[in-house]
């Protein structure tokens, strides 16, 4: 073990001489609490360290002792449900020990090292070695299985550091510990249930796969204007009081991937309390159980120290690799990284680097780029597919666009849902503009749409271009008023409200609408087109526009989302007679008309 002393102390940043042969990103224990630290600069024999535990009467000449080792987390079963700060430490254990604040130094075991969990061992393996069949042990080769939760059964899988020798025992099903080991190859490495992995390290994968299957939300807005894929990346900007969380916490219940890792970083503390009470109460629809029986929580307050907001984001994903690489579809909710990125501008400041535009680090667009491309959807090494889906809430001061930290974003993601503040104040949720959004998606999942409905790609390139021609029409009205305006352009005004308000708007109370499976949300989105595009014909056959508006087909046409369950579809035909039907009278009526002239 390598020591040093601290010569510096400012705020989380500390410097020690004696460290020069330590390795970078090495976990540092600093001072008489041994409170934890990592590397991150080496200057000669001056090691700069990162503190992420409250430094509070730090002394200068106290000792600093190198672990040797990186930064880690320990994964393994029993991290589903579980709350954790940044650096892997469970709140729940550590508030029985210590109470409602967290002391310098305070330990506590990432995962329950008593608890003896049922394990099952692969029943190929097992036969394969009775019959002293050589099998050489891979990297992300399955040994076994446990059930972590009714939801989720946690593999246990070879390490990278295990594979390329035979394997030449592995243990008969039966209750193990975390660390006691299940197997062993021929070299005498033994694999144990649980296994540590530096959390800057991205994990291996086979082969990374295109992102052509979207992640479904139940959100009309995302699935079918801005779609997002199984792998990809999205972020939601939005100034304070628009509905980032809010967002967030619907696609968390919602979407359909299989484990949810929340990760708050640095958020007001009220915020992150509504998540922690509410999560464990939220029903899953897929199993009727509570959603924390798939989820993980990391939980890091603004009143946390600042340099683990930093480290929070690289533990949250790499916890999703982890089950990405048992064939797992995982969706990671950062929030926010604005947070993250103003602890990256203090951190900064605090080692004296020259600043970059408002005073962020120059390498804030490169510490982005590494989280967002953790993303994928992936082959694993054991032949199953997984993937990483990351949805980063951006919080501009003002909530302006062009700030350093939306604009890099940008940069590093395919999927933009931009939150407005107009709609947000007129109670339009989700607040997601039609105008400033967009997904680069949608070519992508096109093919698995067209399979729900071959109309999909049409239905949603018109709706985009009625709500574009009604913003430029909504500018002349308030100039002028819409009685100025023909009939033809009077409906686009309609139609767009139509839109806007019976199928993007969504009541996460409503118990029929809030949540829409594909199906329904083509049908609903098809019928208003067809609406629009028959009373279009109408109105050029000389019918005034009162006439469509009376219709009391309109009306429901804006109801239909919260009238009609997700499983109705015949309730859904009878409606499309009654609107045809509706609509042909009109036809006769006005072409009877331009007959007679």
């Amino acid at each position: 073990m390598i020591e040093g002393r601290i010569h510096r102390v400012s705020g989380p940043i500390v410097r020690a001489k004696g460290l020069g042969s330590a390795g970078l990103f090495d976990v540092v224990e600093v001072g008489e609490n041994k409170i934890i630290g990592e590397i991150i600069r080496i200057e000669g024999d001056d090691a700069v360290i990162q503190v992420y535990e409250d430094d509070t009467g730090l002394k200068v000449g106290s000792v600093a002792r190198s672990t040797g080792r990186p930064l880690s987390v320990l994964l393994g079963p029993g991290l589903i449900g579980t709350i954790y700060d940044g650096i892997q430490r469970p709140l729940d254990a550590l508030y029985q020990q210590d109470g409602p604040f967290l002391k310098p130094g305070s330990r506590g075991e990432a995962l329950d090292l008593h608890k003896k969990w049922e394990f099952v061992p692969d029943p190929n393996l097992s036969e394969k070695l009775s019959k002293k069949q050589e099998i050489i042990a891979s990297t992300g080769m399955i040994l076994g299985s446990i059930k972590e939760s009714e939801s989720i059964t946690c593999k246990i899988m070879v390490p990278p550091d295990a594979a390329g020798s035979p394997l030449v025992e592995l243990s008969g099903p039966g209750e193990y510990t975390c660390l006691q080991s299940i197997a062993k190859t021929s070299d005498g490495k033994e694999i144990p249930i649980a296994q540590w992995w530096p959390v800057r390290f991205p994990r291996p994968v086979a082969k990374k796969l295109a992102p052509d299957t979207p992640l479904l939300t139940g959100l009309r807005v995302i699935d079918v204007f801005f779609p997002l894929s199984k792998g990809g990346t999205a972020a939601i900007p939005g100034g304070f009081g628009t509905g980032k969380t809010m967002t967030q916490h619907a696609i968390a219940k919602w979407c359909d991937a299989d484990v949810i890792v929340y990760i708050g970083c640095g958020e007001r503390g009220n915020e992150m309390t509504d998540v922690l009470t509410e999560f464990p109460h939220l029903i899953d629809p897929r199993s009727g159980r509570s959603l924390m029986e798939r989820t993980i929580l990391i939980a890091n307050t603004s009143n946390m120290p600042v340099a683990a907001r930093e480290v929070s984001i690289y533990t949250g994903v790499t916890l999703a690799e982890f089950y990405r690489d048992m064939g797992y579809h995982v969706a990671i909710m950062a929030d926010s990284t604005s947070r993250w990125a103003e602890a990256l501008r203090e951190l900064s400041g605090r080692m004296e680097e020259m600043p970059a535009e408002e005073g962020f680090p120059a390498y804030l667009p490169t510490r982005l780029a590494e989280f967002y491309e953790r993303a994928g959807r992936v082959q694993t090494f054991n032949d199953r597919e997984g993937s990483v889906s990351i949805i980063g809430a951006v919080s501009p001061p003002g909530g302006d666009f062009s700030e350093p930290v939306t604009q890099h974003t940008k940069r590093f993601i395919r999927c933009f849902w931009a939150l407005d503040r107009d709609l947000a104040n007129a109670r339009h949720y989700p607040a997601i503009s039609w105008i400033d959004s967009y997904s680069e998606y949608a070519e992508e999942v096109q093919p698995w749409w067209e399979r729900v409905n071959p109309l999909w790609a049409r239905l949603r390139r018109s709706a985009l271009d009625l709500l574009k021609k009604e913003q430029r029409l909504s500018e002349i009205v308030r100039l002028i008023g819409p009685d100025a305006l023909p009939d033809d352009q009077r409906l686009i005004l309609i139609t767009a409200d139509l839109i806007k308000n019976g199928f993007l708007q969504q009541n996460s109370f409503d118990e029929i609408d809030m949540y829409c499976v594909p199906d329904k949300q083509i049908q609903i989105l098809s019928l208003i087109l067809e609406f629009h595009e028959r009373s279009m014909g109408i109105i050029k056959m000389g019918a005034p526009l009162m006439t469509i508006t009376a219709l009391p087909v309109r009306e429901r046409l804006a109801r239909l989302k919260s009238e009609i369950k997700n499983d109705d579809r015949e309730s859904f035909i009878v409606f499309e007679r009654e609107m045809r039907d509706s609509l042909e009278a009109l036809e006769r009526k006005y072409k009877t008309k331009e007959a007679v002239l």
